[in-house]
């Protein structure tokens, strides 16, 4: 008996190894196909957290990674596009203004537009905030210092590319690392990402709930991560990937990229 294992990168390439081993007589229905994910990573000057989101889906998931640059308009076609955390070009003016309005940022937009999922964590998040990509805005916490430490999130809707693999009001330690971590937004935007499900994870403590002292950067409404009305551009600012290694003393990130992996997966 014979078994072959295909890691494939795209529906074309499935198609014609199908096919060969067809014509050659092997029996198709003892075929096991791996296929590899595609992230493009897209990376600013300053940008300190890319090599960190790389360990992290590499050490979760088989998978095929693109460094974008910020000139660069090509992402390659990946299943997730990520803008990962740091300090885009210092965050002159605001966090994420400047890298907003960088070349690479049209071709996120226009793979936004045509339903390509986006995630920006921390400084991704401003940035997406900043291309209206996600409603809202991150200003400084309120008690105008970086915080950088472990924190508790409390997941709000478990159906999303982030959260799908997790349980309804699951809680998770993620570490966050910022000075502009503070989401705001006007009430009845609070209302309408409320109304939809758009809120993925609140901030809370151990227990799992959403007090004052949990909210460290005083974020509206505890919230720690949303996602736009279709549901394909997230952002968050907590950290997952500097929580996938036990070395750390903490793994729950693994859960957020696991759970990646099991939307695109299960499509």
């Amino acid at each position: 008996m014979f078994w072959f294992y295909l890691a494939i990168q795209n529906e074309i390439d499935f198609l014609s190894l199908f096919y060969l081993f067809s014509a050659l007589g092997y029996p198709l229905n003892e075929f096991i196909v791996i296929r590899f994910m595609k992230f493009a990573i897209v990376i600013f000057p300053g940008s300190n957290c890319d090599r960190d989101t790389v360990w992290a889906l590499q050490k979760t998931m088989d998978c095929h990674i693109s460094m974008v640059r910020p000139e660069q308009r090509d992402l390659g076609n990946p299943d997730l596009v990520i803008i990962p955390g740091g300090f885009s070009y210092g965050d002159y003016l605001r966090a994420g203004a400047i890298a907003r309005y960088s070349p690479v940022m049209e071709s996120v937009l226009a793979f936004s537009k045509k339903g390509g999922s986006i995630l920006g964590i921390c400084n991704g998040f401003q940035i997406l905030c900043e291309s209206e990509l996600l409603p809202g805005t991150l200003i400084t916490n309120q008690n105008g210092l970086f915080c950088s430490k472990n924190t508790f999130i409390r997941t709000e809707n478990n159906t999303t590319l982030l959260s799908c693999d997790l349980k309804k009001h699951q809680i998770l330690k993620i570490p966050i690392a910022n000075k502009e971590g503070r989401y705001y937004a006007p009430k009845e935007t609070l209302k309408t990402l409320n109304d939809n499900q758009q809120i993925v994870f609140r901030y809370c403590n151990e227990n799992g709930e959403a007090d004052t002292l949990s909210n460290y950067g005083g974020s509206d409404e505890n919230i720690a991560g949303i996602c736009n009305a279709k549901k394909n551009v997230f952002g968050i600012m907590p950290h997952p990937e500097r929580a996938v290694d036990i070395d750390s003393g903490n793994t729950d990130g693994q859960l957020i990229f696991q759970s990646i992996q099991k939307f695109f997966f299960r499509k």
